[in-house]
């Protein structure tokens, strides 16, 4: 994946190099989805296990009055968790910094789950689903928070992965 570099004259556009994108407003040369496709089958299946996890959390949580608000929280939290990871992902394309988006948004959820699971009045099967949901979302933060760390530490390089 190219992106086009700064000019160089330009302090904020030097500044920010490694972001190509947020001073160029380039878009990548290749969509969100067709980067994923290059990944590692076990990937794309954890991308596809935390999609149907998180929709089928929400759809769940919606049959119990207890949990409706939860459920509103979750789908909140992650329309804006699809709509921030497509536009981070045109501003500076496949790389490690997308972590980034779970971190600042999936973070507090996780700790507001587990807040919710202490609930004596949600029941048994729905405490269970926001556990799955909940383990889904710590596993990912664990790679989330490693690859912003590897992003801030210099490994700034696109993660598609070429045939």
């Amino acid at each position: 994946m190219k992106f086009l570099k700064p000019a160089t004259g330009n302090v904020v556009a030097v500044a920010l190099r490694p972001i190509y994108n947020l001073t160029t407003r380039e878009q990548p040369a290749m969509s969100f989805e067709e980067a994923l496709a290059t990944q590692p089958t076990w990937l794309r299946l954890w991308v596809l296990w935390m999609g149907v996890t998180i929709m089928v959390t929400f759809v769940a949580l919606l049959f119990s009055k207890v949990t409706r608000s939860d459920a509103l929280v979750i789908f909140i939290t992650n329309v804006s968790v699809f709509l921030s990871m497509m536009w981070l992902h045109s501003q500076v394309g496949f790389v490690r910094l997308l972590g980034l988006v779970h971190v600042v948004f999936w973070t507090p959820l996780a700790f507001y789950l587990y807040g919710r699971l202490k609930n004596p009045a949600i029941d048994y099967p729905f405490r269970q689903i926001i556990s799955v949901l909940l383990v889904t979302m710590l596993i990912s933060l664990a790679f989330d928070y490693t690859d912003v760390v590897c992003y801030l530490l210099g490994e700034r390089g696109s993660m598609v992965i070429s045939n």
